[in-house]
């Protein structure tokens, strides 16, 4: 199919890939967060001597930001550059919403101290437990070891939250089963997470095994508040314009604006569906997360596992590219950092990258440092030639 090269009179088609946690350095309020000296690409390198990442490396990467064994290119494949966040926290949500246009003014509440009182006896109204366990701050892969085994003889679920904005139930898949665990969390959100509890999440969070042996399952199923304004999403939708989907991201929009979405396991699984998409796709956009770098890597401090999963997705890229005709555009992001080399285990005050691609043969240059993760959506609705009031700047013209 020819395709006229000129981004804005492009009939072609936009994907935008987040992969979820990499941030690229700490943003100027990060001590706000106690976030001090995160730099999850450059500290995950340093901790593994260095990442191997030629394909990023090619599309300047290195050239964002000092990152060990990713040196800048004279010539990069790519455009580049680096993008702060406006809205407060560094959650999935926000995070998320602000790239496709929606500032968060007012941070989601957190509950540092655990939820109060209220909160918990109405959980236990619509949920029908007789009781619960923890009610913290818990890193989820400990407080299942701590508390897995009490949870099975007791039945009682596990309520614990983060740094983010979170009520998060996790629950044995043989003591609660999935469809009530998530028709907890479903009640959870629609009738105890409400006003002051307006968390941005409910998190279903099912595992398995055995006391000692416990581990979280791919079952995760994340209950989202609804975008106060319209999103990039909605706004392509009215217009008529393909949206879709691939892993978690339906769920972080309540899922409004897709016209289809497919869930998916794990990174490796999200990059085949992505490919799958792109290849069956002549003019829309897709959306995907891909989650592992944080959630199986961030969260537990793991920077080998971390380093492993970038220099996997690396190898990667190229397959991702050849579905990138001429007049496509390919952006590469982040929704918030997650540093596994810091003492937290929680999600980390970043800059994150920003990468795009516009086909082979097409040589790029730097975006500079974005004020706002919207500048995604303010060029993703210029590129199909929408009217929008995005509080961002299009980098469209740059890359054009």
């Amino acid at each position: 199919m020819q395709r006229k090269t000129n981004l804005r009179l492009s009939q072609g088609k936009v994907l935008l890939l987040v992969l979820d946690g990499v941030g690229i350095g700490e943003l100027p309020d990060a001590g706000a967060y106690g976030d001090q000296g995160s730099h999850t690409l450059s500290n995950t390198a340093k901790a593994v001597g260095g990442l191997r990442l030629p394909h990023l490396e090619q599309w300047g990467l290195g050239n964002i930001a000092p990152i060990p064994g990713v040196p800048p290119v004279a010539h990069p494949l790519a455009h580049y550059g680096k993008m702060a966040e406006k809205s407060g926290g560094k959650d999935s949500t926000t995070g998320h919403w602000e790239i496709t246009g929606v500032i968060v003014e007012r941070e989601f509440p957190t509950f540092p101290h655990g939820f109060p009182e209220t909160v918990m006896q109405a959980f236990l109204r619509v949920s029908g437990c007789e009781g619960y366990l923890c009610n913290a701050t818990a890193s989820g892969t400990a407080i299942i070891e701590e508390l897995g085994a009490e949870h099975m003889r007791t039945g009682y679920p596990i309520v614990y939250t983060s740094a983010d904005s979170v009520f998060q139930i996790a629950a044995h898949e043989e003591v609660i089963t999935l469809d009530r665990l998530y028709a907890m969390c479903e009640r959870t959100r629609n009738e105890v997470c409400v006003g002051p509890a307006a968390v941005g999440r409910v998190i279903a969070r099912p595992f398995v095994g055995s006391p000692g042996a416990f581990r979280r399952t791919t079952n995760r199923k994340d209950f989202s508040l609804i975008p106060p304004s319209p999103t990039l999403l909605d706004l392509l939708k009215e217009a008529n314009i393909d949206t879709r989907g691939v892993g978690k991201v339906d769920e972080l929009f309540a899922h409004r604006g897709f016209a289809s979405s497919t869930h998916t396991r794990t990174n490796a699984d999200g990059v085949k569906e992505l490919i799958r998409q792109s290849r069956a796709m002549d003019r829309g956009f897709v959306i995907a997360n891909l989650g592992d770098f944080d959630t199986l890597h961030g969260h537990r401090n793991d920077p080998g596992g971390f380093a492993r999963a970038l220099e996997t997705f690396d190898a990667v890229l190229p397959a991702i590219e050849e579905t990138v005709c001429p007049g496509d555009m390919f952006i590469v992001t982040a929704d918030h950092g997650n540093d596994p080399v810091t003492p937290s285990t929680d999600h980390s005050r970043e800059y994150v990258p920003l990468l795009c691609y516009t086909g082979p043969g097409r040589s790029g240059g730097s975006l500079g440092t974005r004020a706002s993760f919207a500048d995604i959506a303010c060029t993703v609705a210029e590129y199909f030639e929408i009217s929008s009031s995005f509080p961002g700047t299009s980098f469209l013209s740059n890359v054009a």
